[in-house]
């Protein structure tokens, strides 16, 4: 397979990674310094996206791993039509995770549900930094997420996020030996679930780094201090904690935004975590947001873009 995320000492593969380098720098700018509204794409209609407005999510999907992008308040944030809107993009096979709604989006907001309180997601509280589906088997595994905001927060619950393709680089960068730790089979093992002496979850052992059928990078990764079971190796010890360090010290690039209502994030499951935040008192008011993971990787089956056509432009 042809890919630049493979380790090799052949000369073509080492020039593919370059030049793979040079055009991902090219493409990433300092987010601290950048106008963050300048990365948004406007999709005037969720339901019923132009084939241009979809395009356009695809291309900073594949530069950048991600679009933020923005619908008009109201009808665009309904569950139908973010199912519609994911489904123009290649995604319909959503992860079923015990959280997950009946449609099998997640309403992500702070609750009281039994079962539900117990995780952090679905609390108040600081989320650290993680990539989707971490403990999800090998066969399951998360390679695009939707995360679409209804509500924002009374204050703070911002978002951070940052393309684990940059991570990838940055970590290659400092020691190559640390893409080959994180890539081992048996890198990270997340515990079994257990809830009541039931087990809800079997322990899921496998690589942080891995390569999809179409040879582009998936990441499997948590922050978490607990319930992380790491190889002990000097190498994935020193290559976690470069990470730790990189996603903890304000890289330039990281973008972090609080999402309105109306606006969202697609992407290919990169690393993200969100910042404590104060709610209101208020049920119809409190912060929700809605959360798809697919099993599909970022595709444009269904629509080519029509050429001078009014209405497409």
């Amino acid at each position: 397979m042809h890919t630049p995320f493979i380790l090799t000492k052949s000369n073509d593969e080492n020039i593919s990674y370059i030049n793979w380098r040079n055009n991902k720098l090219q493409n990433t700018p300092d987010y601290r310094r950048c106008d963050l509204n300048t990365l948004f794409i406007d999709i005037n209609d969720a339901s019923n996206p132009k084939p241009i407005e979809l395009q356009q999510v695809l291309n900073s999907c594949k530069n950048n791993s991600f679009c933020l992008y923005r619908t008009p308040n109201g009808t665009s944030s309904n569950t139908k039509s973010i199912h519609t809107f994911a489904t123009y993009l290649g995604l319909s096979h959503l992860d079923g995770n015990i959280c997950a709604d009946k449609d099998k989006l997640t309403s992500i907001t702070a609750t009281i549900h039994k079962g539900q309180h117990e995780y952090i997601p679905y609390s108040t509280k600081r989320l650290s930094w993680h990539t989707d589906g971490y403990y999800n088997t090998p066969e399951n595994k998360i390679n695009s997420m939707l995360l679409h905001c209804v509500r924002p927060a009374k204050q703070g619950g911002d978002s951070l996020f940052m393309d684990h393709e940059i991570a990838y680089l940055l970590l290659r960068d400092e020691n190559p030996k640390y893409i080959e730790a994180l890539m081992q089979p048996d890198a990270m093992t997340i515990p079994a679930n257990i809830s009541d002496g039931s087990i809800i979850r079997e322990a899921q052992t496998g690589p942080v780094f891995s390569i999809t059928n179409s040879g582009r990078l998936h990441m499997r990764y948590s922050a978490r201090k607990r319930n992380i079971e790491w190889k002990q190796t000097t190498l994935i010890r020193d290559a976690v904690a470069f990470l730790n360090d990189l996603l903890e010290n304000n890289s330039k690039y990281i973008i972090r935004y609080s999402l309105k209502e109306g606006e969202g994030l697609i992407c290919r499951n990169i690393l993200h975590r969100r910042t404590s935040f104060v709610d209101f008192d208020d049920e119809s008011k409190k912060r929700l947001l809605y959360r798809g993971r697919y099993y599909d990787e970022l595709t444009y089956p269904h629509y080519k873009i029509a050429k001078n056509k009014g209405g497409d432009k």
